[in-house]
């Protein structure tokens, strides 16, 4: 470590107490502009309401932001939790941290599930949430130490920019001969050039005797990291077991979750591979399908997307067991060995790259015309490196290509550079410049919502044929599904709370794969228990993977195969079982929903949350140039006749493109209706008193929201 790298500024010494039930009962609270620490304690309604997790996330900001703040004020708050069944080694998925902060992408609540160390040793360090607010003149170190029982803020000078070198340095550094019990946040230099700073949390290997990364990705978490000065965050623990947690039923938690670790490592051989091939699988299903997002999401597939599929991937990942918790059996954390970049700082060494899973895949190959497999790892590895999140990344990047290619930009405004799609070198240039804040990448960098803006007002390109192709909603770049024949996804991501991330309402595998909604209330109904249970996740810091992508051989005997119903049972009982408080299905979506409906109602304090503010690009529901209708032809045609009785006989593509449109648009609206309807909430998207009554949280402050919004 170099010399004086770290100097002490605050040091508080605590107490750890005993885990009880899933739950330490006691936040902390760091501000770094003081700085000031100071440990808060879990109340009873806390736990009641907003169970852990992301619920504590959002109770805690509701509290330290105003409906003025933003991203970049000291107020806006990083927090990160666990929940009270984070950190269980006997039950798959439960190593999982949830970040949340006012965004800047979004402008409102952000929140991200992240795996990792650190959420677990957050908690049996002895707190169930971490709020960091303030900002430092100077770049920080924040660690929580829960074998020493201490709380150290540290003052940084000389530490490396990239977060592979950073979190290396940082382990070493704290590890005191114990490297897997070091967690380390932190992002890259990209970060405080761009909105799409991501954070990576870090748990150590050891197998490869190496710090591995998994990422809080999404709406710029990490760009706030950066703005407050904090280098990284570090979290050190000792020894996990079953009785971490202290569970209430530790028999009934070790015999549930022994049988879904026994189902999964059975199961998984024979369905998806992800212990050795990750979420590669999902590649040419999607292509398959006509899902593949290619070319910013014109088409959904292309004949070369094989090269780019979990064939390839099977035989560039390093082999082995690769879980980013403890015993869990997915095990789909995969990374690449001994790779050698060609471009950047790396360039020409060896390096570890963790990744790619299927958002990076198509992201950063298919969607911008690059079947690459190599490419698409280099892009991976230093946009880990940078601190950038790949999805908008690649997203961003389709959206610029496009552009170029219609004409709207041209290399005087990308400073001579060739923004074709499926020039690799282009994408890979536009990356390092984000990370130095340079060149068109700084445009880039601002996002597809920032994009717009510049390329309207600069260069003088049309508004509204971007707004049509500019895939992004309430600021947060889609993630990679094509959408435009699933109308069930079309409304996951439109009426998503934080924006268009299929980690909230992905349907597009049920719907187009499955076809377990064929009808219009299925569809509405669907979009309102999916979103509901998938938040429930976050809530109790669980990862969604085990639930629906190795599902049980008799799944389809169950009355309602797409919620996999016996997993959900097994859940009942691993909550029960940790927390003592006895549940059935029916009670996880209502838990789930007090908190889904509290952060729509957030979104309403911050200026957002209506249904304006749920609308998507036209290109998420339909074909927006002549090329795209032609190259689907036959269908939309047959569409035409078939769904809306009007015979496309005679016209030309551009008006049967028109015709399409008018009807699939007044579908989204019409769904907009019914999943409102269905939700509680008001014909124009904000929750009724008498929905947050029911679900308890009718708190004064909400209430007073709810009075501004109508209701």
């Amino acid at each position: 470590m170099t010399e004086q790298s770290l100097k002490e500024q605050k040091t508080l010494s605590y107490e750890r107490p005993e885990i009880d039930r899933g739950y330490a009962n006691q936040t902390l609270y760091v501000n770094i502009s003081e700085p000031n620490i100071a440990i808060k304690p879990v109340t009873q309604e806390m736990k009641d309401i907003f169970v852990g997790g992301k619920g504590f996330d959002l109770w805690l900001l509701w509290q330290a932001v105003t409906p003025e703040t933003r991203w970049n004020d000291p107020e806006n708050t990083v927090c990160i939790a666990s929940g009270p069944m984070g950190g269980t080694p006997a039950y798959p998925g439960s190593g999982k941290s949830i970040v949340a902060a006012i965004s800047p992408a979004t402008g409102s609540v952000m929140d991200s599930n992240v795996g990792g160390y650190f959420g677990p040793y957050l908690k049996f360090s002895g707190f169930d949430a971490l709020e960091i607010q303030g900002k430092s003149d100077r770049d920080v170190v924040l660690l929580v130490d829960g074998v020493d029982q201490c709380i150290k803020v540290f003052a940084t000078t000389g530490l490396p920019g990239d977060a592979y070198a950073l979190s290396e340095k940082l382990t070493d550094h704290f590890a005191d001969g114990n490297p897997r019990g070091i967690s380390v946040v932190s992002t890259g230099p990209g970060a405080g050039h761009t909105v799409m700073g991501c954070l990576n949390f870090t748990w150590y290997d050891n197998k490869r005797k190496r710090a591995r990364y998994k990422q809080a990705g999404r709406g710029g978490l990490g760009t706030v990291f950066a703005d407050k000065g904090i280098k990284a965050v570090v979290a050190r623990w000792d020894k996990v077991s079953l009785d971490s947690n202290q569970p209430a039923d530790k028999e009934t938690l070790r015999k549930v979750g022994k049988a879904y670790s026994k189902e999964i490592a059975t199961l998984d051989p024979k369905q998806n591979q992800m212990a050795k091939i990750g979420t590669t699988h999902l590649v040419p299903i999607m292509n398959d399908f006509d899902l593949l997002p290619t070319h910013n999401f014109k088409f959904g597939r292309h004949p070369h997307a094989g090269l780019i599929g979990k064939d390839v991937y099977k035989d560039i990942f390093d082999p082995g067991f690769d879980g980013c918790w403890m015993g869990c059996t997915v095990a789909c954390s995969h990374g690449v060995k001994d790779f050698v970049p060609l471009t950047g700082d790396y360039a020409g060494q060896k390096v570890y790259v963790d990744g790619p899973e299927y958002e990076t895949i198509a992201g950063c190959g298919s969607n911008l015309g690059c079947f690459d497999p190599y490419f698409i790892v280099e892009m991976n590895f230093y946009c880990d490196a940078y601190g950038l999140d790949t999805i908008a990344v690649g997203t961003g990047i389709a959206f610029a290509m496009e552009c170029f290619e219609m004409g709207l930009i041209d290399d005087s405004h990308t400073d001579g550079l060739d923004l074709s799609f499926g020039n690799r070198m282009g994408a890979l240039t536009l990356v390092h410049q984000m990370a130095k804040g340079e060149g068109f990448g700084k445009i880039v960098g601002q996002g597809v919502r920032g994009m717009k803006k510049v390329f309207a007002e600069k260069f003088g390109a049309d508004a509204a044929i971007m707004q049509d192709i500019g895939m992004e909603s309430k600021g947060l770049e889609f993630s990679e599904y094509m959408t435009k024949e699933s109308l069930a996804q079309q409304g996951g991501y439109g009426m998503a709370l934080k924006g268009p991330q299929h980690d909230e309402a992905w349907l597009i595998f049920l719907d187009m794969v499955h076809n377990y909604m064929p009808s219009f209330e299925d569809k509405a109904e669907a979009l309102h228990w999916f979103p509901n249970f998938r938040t429930w996740f976050s809530l109790c810091g669980l990862c969604k993977l085990p639930w629906n992508d190795i599902v049980p051989e008799d799944n389809q005997e169950e009355a309602e195969p797409a919620k996999v119903m016996k997993h959900i049972r097994w859940y009942t009982q691993y909550f029960s079982s940790v927390t003592g408080r006895k549940v059935e299905p029916d009670d996880l979506i209502t838990m789930s929903e007090a908190v889904y409906n509290f952060q729509r109602i957030f979104n309403l304090r911050m200026g957002f949350g209506r249904r304006e503010h749920d609308t998507i690009p036209y290109r998420a529901m339909g074909p927006v140039t002549v090329e795209e209708y032609e190259s689907r032809q036959e269908r939309y045609d047959s569409q035409l006749m078939d769904k809306y009785k009007v015979d496309p006989e005679g016209k030309s593509s551009q008006e049967k493109v028109a015709l399409l449109r008018k009807f699939r648009e007044e579908q989204y609206a019409k769904l907009q209706d019914a999943v409102y309807q269905r939700r509680g909430w008001s014909n124009d998207g904000v929750p009724t008193p008498e929905t947050v009554k029911r679900l308890k949280i009718d708190f004064p402050e909400v209430l007073e929201v709810l009075g501004a919004s109508g209701q």
